[in-house]
């Protein structure tokens, strides 16, 4: 019975001591750790309530506030949300150690170029992402409009829609960002060879088969087309001609576009894991080569969604020349109450998506277009890049999307900004991504 006895209290030592940081994390008098950047500035702090040892000016966080988020339960989807254990400065045999705790996550973020972005849009609605496509470091997140957490959430019926999310990771329409998604599938299917040798004309609209016009935005049409020239001028004629290419059955376009991540057809849509963030994954409607829905949706209008770090993670595939992506990442470590490192980011990569030689022509592809088209506009970097712009709000409103890598071993940068109602600001998503760039290269 003694022997028993000490078994039990054991296992019920044992117990406490695994649970109780769990129960002190969910009582009222928890204290958290804090979140850091990856140059070791504070950008959440849970033992004071403010951030960092000196107080910082009002909406000095406001830039990364919707993705690094805080323990108030007003965002679910943020890094402190879904990390709060991580952060947890309570130790069993310790106790509350609110003062001398150590439990910190350092992120991949770096909040100098993260402001520089936020300041870049001017106040408009969009969002911005970038990372490093060798590593999977994410070093941009930042969407608008966003909140400074530490100013609390006094007016929180007030705040505009979106302000509590971070919009990289929910899906919008892609406009014709996602051309870059039917170029990989026409590849894998034709090979180049046969893809090079295909042209199609252009005279400003397209009658399908089914009898549904397909308009481009150059009115009088841009005559016959090459796919490097449909790349270059987004000619939705010519994409429209190529999905209903008799050499391109459906099967093997939806087969290629299931690999990239897509949901078809009303599947349910899964999510990317980024560090416990729910990232959500691509949408489109396959069903019938010469039906409108189905060629708009490879044009990157009608049903098709994605999201602005998925846009980006395809780029990585790229711009790697593999095929794969580069999985992306935020927490590059986390210490426990003692200071202990328990957990390190890691590079990681996808399942093959496409061949690499589908890679190498669509790098090539995307780095002429970004040598004639974006050579000023976005100076001093070698770019692969496409643009699209996306119909939403049943049309009324038009917003602008630009993703692409930097073909720089030093610079290995893939990216995506989504600039939203393009018509109501004079501000172009080259010139946020040429702040974007300028901040990370420290120029």
């Amino acid at each position: 019975m003694i022997l028993f006895f000490i078994v039990g209290m054991a296992g019920l030592v044992i117990k406490i001591q695994r649970e109780s940081p769990y129960y002190m994390m969910n009582s009222d008098s928890h204290e958290l750790g804090k979140v850091y950047d990856r140059n070791g500035e504070v950008l959440f702090d849970g033992t004071s309530g403010d951030t960092g040892t000196e107080k910082k000016p009002d909406n000095y966080f406001i830039d990364i506030g919707n993705l690094i988020g805080d323990d108030k339960g007003q965002m679910t989807n943020t890094l402190v949300a879904r990390n709060i254990e991580k952060l947890n400065n309570y130790s069993f045999s310790g106790g509350l150690v609110a003062d001398g705790g150590n439990a910190a996550v350092y992120t991949t973020l770096d909040h100098k170029a993260n402001r520089a972005v936020y300041d870049a849009f001017c106040g408009n609605k969009g969002c911005a992402v970038a990372y490093n496509y060798k590593t999977g470091e994410i070093l941009i997140c930042t969407s608008l409009p966003s909140i400074d957490v530490n100013m609390g959430y006094a007016d929180i019926d007030s705040l505009e829609s979106g302000t509590l999310i971070s919009k990289v990771m929910y899906r919008t329409v892609p406009g014709s960002t996602q051309k870059v998604s039917t170029v990989i599938a026409a590849l894998e299917i034709l090979g180049a060879d046969r893809l090079f040798a295909k042209s199609y004309t252009c005279t400003g609209k397209y009658t399908n088969k089914n009898g549904d016009v397909i308009d481009c935005h150059e009115i009088y049409g841009h005559g016959e087309m090459t796919l490097q020239q449909a790349v270059e001028k987004s000619c939705n004629p010519y994409f429209a001609q190529l999905i209903e290419d008799s050499d391109i059955p459906l099967d093997d376009l939806m087969e290629v576009y299931e690999k990239l991540g897509y949901a078809l057809n009303g599947d349910e849509v899964d999510y990317i894991d980024i560090d416990g963030i729910d990232c959500e994954k691509a949408s489109t409607t396959l069903t019938d080569s010469g039906d409108f829905q189905t060629q708009w949706g490879c044009i990157g209008q009608g049903d098709t969604l994605v999201s602005p770090m998925q846009l980006m993670m395809w780029q990585s595939a790229i711009a790697n020349g593999s095929g794969k992506m580069t999985m992306p990442y935020l927490i590059s470590k986390v210490t426990d109450v003692k200071g202990k490192v328990t957990e390190k980011g890691e590079k990681e990569f996808s399942k093959r998506l496409f061949s690499a030689e589908t890679a190498r022509v669509v790098k090539q592809i995307l780095l002429t277009n970004g040598t004639n088209n974006y050579e000023t506009l976005i100076s001093g970097y070698r770019l692969g890049i496409k643009s699209g712009t996306a119909q939403v709000s049943h049309g009324e409103k038009e917003n602008s999307l630009l993703t692409g890598f930097v073909n720089d071993a030093e610079l290995p940068i893939a990216f995506c900004v989504v600039l939203e109602d393009r018509n109501g600001t004079q501000l172009k998503p080259e010139q946020i991504v040429k702040v974007m760039l300028d901040s990370l290269s420290k120029k």
